[in-house]
């Protein structure tokens, strides 16, 4: 494989086949290092992921003065909690394009009260965190923008909270509600805070994610439904002792799609049907398009059956690995629809634009609305240079339109930028090359 600094050429692959094991979970590894930074006592994680987003996590955690160390060349991480008294109370951080990062530690910061200023790379400063900041504000902690109000970059000082019910909007992030969550044993000392949804929550799937991995370090919320969620007083972090991280499920989706596009079988390791993360639900879509899966404890399969069928789904509860049906979609049998994606567009980039940009480079032809896509396959995939966004996860989806599936061959794929998979899998393009047997130049 030749690396270019700015682009990287795929040759049609004839078949996908082999087994990957995955990088960790970037919702978990961040939440857990935020967690494991706020309890108490010291907490061992085991197969942290490696990416910038996690790099930024860690790098604030310092700056704000919290111990950590890495062991050897490891990705086990041990951390020193401080139960929930950061020992520095003024800082600067850099947040990159890292949602998952900067959205829990505003909250936090500002349940804990200090003067902090948070910012990221210009994509983070058009990527809204108004429903959150006015959340905390509206109960009395301190929050302005210094730049476009609604956004990143953020200036936190000491708040005075009067109340502990809080209200956040579910429609546009669910990391809203995450980083309420993540904050609320910190203001609920003496009295129980209760945080509720207004409108439909988006991607709950998440937020069972943060309330599982809450529950680890000790503190139990309690939900009714989807509209309210409360947090008993005089609950506090506790550390587990160690806690393992498991394989990234949005990551999953590219080397499982490819399985069920060009013969398999593929297997991912490091997520299995134990999984806490909703996105092992993709391989239900996979399933859905006529591909045949089999998982066990800590893996899954993939493996084609013929031409894929057509899908017209919901994915709202999986909105990331969604994004890849939308490039399995070029192999199906005819038009499919997935709706009620409207986040995308709030993401690394506007995702819906983006991927409907991108798909008609390849011969696709797309229908693109406020909250869904409509992709009739093309007689044959094109060739194409792929733009990225600086979206990680736009340069691993296109990978896929290099495979020969049964409905029709893949074209060369050129992918601009593949550098943005450093976001969340820096090795993607090698592991890809290990299960296709054709040739990466």
């Amino acid at each position: 494989m030749k690396n270019h600094p700015h682009h990287l050429d795929l040759q049609p692959a004839i078949r996908a086949q082999g087994t990957v094991r995955l990088p960790g979970s970037k919702s978990i590894s961040n939440r857990t290092l935020l967690l494991a930074a706020l309890a108490r006592g010291t907490t061992r994680i085991h197969d942290l992921l490696a990416s910038d987003d996690t790099h930024v996590m860690l790098m604030a955690l310092q700056k704000l003065g919290v111990r950590w160390e890495q062991v050897g060349e490891s990705q086990e991480y041990i951390v020193h909690g401080v139960d929930g008294v950061l020992p520095v109370h003024q800082a600067d951080l850099f947040m990159g394009n890292a949602g998952t990062a900067i959205r829990p530690l505003t909250a936090a910061l500002a349940a804990i009260g200090g003067d902090y200023t948070l910012h990221g790379v210009s994509r983070m400063h058009e990527r809204p965190i108004g429903d959150l900041v006015d959340a905390l504000n509206a109960v009395g902690m301190r929050i302005e923008y210094t730049g476009q109000p609604g956004y990143p970059p953020l200036h936190i000082r000491r708040g005075q909270i009067h109340s502990r019910r809080m209200q956040v909007r579910g429609n546009v992030s669910s990391q809203f509600l995450t980083a309420l969550l993540m904050a609320s044993p910190l203001i609920a000392r003496e009295e129980p805070v209760v945080i509720d949804v207004i409108g439909d929550l988006i991607s709950k799937p998440y937020i069972e994610i943060t309330l599982n991995l809450m529950r680890r370090f000790g503190v139990e919320v309690q939900r009714q439904g989807w509209q309210s969620f409360t947090i008993a007083a005089g609950q506090r972090y506790a550390s587990p002792g160690s806690i393992h991280v498991e394989g990234d499920a949005s990551s999953a989706s590219y080397f499982l799609a490819a399985g069920a596009i060009a013969g398999g079988p593929v297997r991912v390791e490091g997520v299995g049907r134990n999984s806490i993360q909703g996105d092992v639900r993709f391989v239900e879509a996979l399933e859905q398009m006529g591909a045949t899966i089999t998982m066990g404890d800590n893996w899954i399969e993939a493996t084609s059956n013929g031409v894929l069928k057509a899908i017209d789904a919901d994915f709202n509860h999986i909105p990331d690995a969604a994004m890849t049906i939308a490039v399995a979609a070029l192999y199906a049998d005819g038009p499919s629809i997935l709706r009620n994606i409207g986040s995308w567009r709030v993401k690394e980039t506007d995702r819906i634009a983006a991927m409907a940009t991108e798909l008609r480079k390849v011969g696709a032809i797309v229908d693109e609305g406020a909250d869904y896509l409509r992709i009739t396959p093309p007689a044959k995939i094109l060739a194409a240079a792929i733009d990225t966004y600086d979206d990680h996860r736009m340069a691993m989806c296109f990978s896929l339109a290099s495979l020969d599936g049964a409905a029709r061959k893949g074209a060369a794929i050129r992918i601009n930028d593949p550098k943005c998979v450093a976001k969340t899998f820096p090795d993607y393009f090698d592991e890809f090359a290990a299960i296709t047997r054709g040739e990466l130049i």
